[in-house]
């Protein structure tokens, strides 16, 4: 089984993202920053948050479902907020989506609110709401269960550093895991965390027999170039034991967000 967990940054690099996922053959394929705005015919919108300014596709969600024919898709919006098109407003979910390709069972999936909850006229205070989804898989090929876990976590215009917030994220999604995952069973979590590598997160999901993949294997970096500042950890894969990692890499090439896709192959 193949997995594959990725910051979309609102399809900003368009055309090398969406060739990317239609070729990479991912089997579940977690996804943050994923943008649907039912009401619009067009391609670009705009993010506007004082200084900072994106630009936005529309409807990734759509376009990625496109070029998956093969996979259902969960959506989880963390809320309904205000891109714009030239000088008018228009409203825009934004969030977690989790493409899983059909000839996997899904078997049970949760989601919830790890920091906040869901806002449905703007995108809410910092640091914004955030959710996680936790998937429960049969893998035919294999013969037994995967929950796969993805979440994008908060972010703090003060940094990546632990507060109380991160403190109650962490706790909250390993509650939410622990409502379909069954223990002794293989575990999967991953996502854009927006923490350091010592982090509570990683002492809390410890707890489930988590270990990370990214910094356990030497990795230092999960940005792109299209990301100039310091620190370069923001994404991370953990398992359990038991999950047999056939191959696992923080991918460079091609450049698709401003961060690195992580690419899980299981047996």
């Amino acid at each position: 089984m193949r997995i594959i967990s990725l910051n979309a940054w609102g399809g900003k690099l368009h055309q090398p993202l969406i060739d990317y996922l239609g070729t990479i053959e991912a089997d579940v394929l977690c996804l943050q920053e994923v943008t649907r705005s039912v009401t619009v015919k067009s391609d670009w919108l705009e993010y506007r948050d004082g200084s900072h300014i994106l630009p936005q596709r529309a409807n990734l969600l759509e376009e990625i479902k496109a070029v998956l024919p093969e996979h259902d898709v969960f959506f989880a919006p963390t809320a309904k907020g205000e891109l714009f098109d030239g000088g008018s407003s228009v409203p825009s979910e934004f969030g977690l989506a989790t493409f899983v390709r059909r000839s996997v069972a899904v078997i049970g999936h949760a989601m919830d609110f790890v920091h906040g909850d869901f806002f449905a006229d703007s995108y809410g205070p910092h640091p914004r709401a955030r959710n996680a989804h936790a998937i429960r898989l049969f893998d035919y090929k294999a013969s037994h269960p995967v929950t796969i876990a993805q979440l994008h976590g908060l972010r703090d215009l003060a940094g990546k550093g632990d507060t109380p917030a991160r403190r109650g994220q962490a706790d909250a999604l390993v509650s939410l895991i622990r409502q379909i995952w069954r223990k002794g069973e293989r575990l999967v979590v991953c996502g854009d965390f927006n923490v350091l590598p010592g982090s509570v997160m990683f002492d809390a999901l410890g707890g489930l027999g988590l270990t990370d993949l990214v910094t356990s294997r030497g990795f230092t970096d999960t940005r792109t170039s299209h990301y100039a500042k310091d620190g370069r950890f923001a994404d991370y894969m953990l398992v359990t034991p038991d999950v047999a990692v056939a191959r696992f890499d923080v991918v460079a090439e091609p450049e698709v967000s401003d961060h690195r896709p992580l690419l899980l192959e299981i047996g």
